[in-house]
């Protein structure tokens, strides 16, 4: 219906034209309208609009895209890993501070073979007491190691907590899968440290077990040689002993 309207324009502009082209001789430009040309004109600029908003569309999608994928990509500001390795460092210390005999396999061979072993019968009284001596002050020294080691893992308690807590809050509050990744990572490191310090209180108090059972288990073969060298020695002859005697 537009178009016919159109076009019943257009022809009336035409015998117009021709009207005013007769009545005046002076040549002038025809201006000629094609009503079906003009609407395949604006049909092509509409399919081009849409064209263009499309484009445009798209590159706020890729612009979106881009963003959450920066996003994803952003490290987690906080950092607990520092401070983990300074409280592995403090147990590690303590362990390494063992005193007489350390955590070393050569060391404990060599323990073993002269001050845990089998009571030498061609020592003297004075090298047997000597080595019972020193059996006694390892047996110390380790319960003394081990309370330190307790010591130094339940300081590190307070700490843990504090890390823990920023972890948690980072992890919830991480904007992106990198961030969420990273708080996690570290959450299984602290994890690790505190494994670690339990496996340094075992060691540190089986240690001590240890060496305590094997002075007992070595001081009960040195009382069996003292009792030897006793009853061997010369002129003496055991008999029964009366303490007290009655009225």
């Amino acid at each position: 219906m537009a178009a016919r309207s159109l076009r019943h324009a257009a022809l009336f502009c035409a015998a117009a034209l021709s009207l005013s082209l007769v009545a005046d001789p002076t040549p002038a430009q025809i201006v000629v309208y094609d009503p079906t040309n003009f609407s395949q004109n604006v049909l092509t600029a509409a399919r081009e609009l849409q064209q263009v908003n499309n484009q445009v569309q798209s590159l706020a999608n890729e612009a979106q895209m881009l963003t959450n994928q920066a996003r994803n990509l952003a490290s987690l500001p906080l950092s607990t890993l520092n401070q983990l390795q300074t409280t592995i460092q403090k147990t590690q210390s303590l362990l390494a501070q063992a005193q007489h005999i350390a955590f070393d396999v050569q060391q404990i061979e060599s323990a073993f073979s002269t001050t845990y072993g089998s009571a030498s019968s061609s020592g003297s009284s004075s090298a047997l007491f000597a080595t019972a001596q020193t059996r006694w002050r390892n047996s110390v020294a380790a319960f003394e190691d081990s309370l330190k080691v307790q010591a130094g893992v339940v300081g590190n308690i307070s700490s843990n907590g504090s890390a823990m807590s920023s972890l948690t809050s980072a992890s919830q509050t991480a904007t992106g899968a990198l961030q969420a990744a990273q708080a996690g990572n570290q959450l299984l490191a602290l994890q690790s440290q505190q494994l670690s310090d339990l496996v340094a209180v075992v060691a540190a108090k089986s240690r001590a077990d240890a060496l305590e059972q094997s002075r007992l288990t070595a001081t009960e073969s040195q009382g069996q040689e003292q009792y030897r060298r006793f009853s061997t020695r010369s002129g003496y002859q055991p008999g029964n002993v009366t303490m007290f005697h009655g009225n």
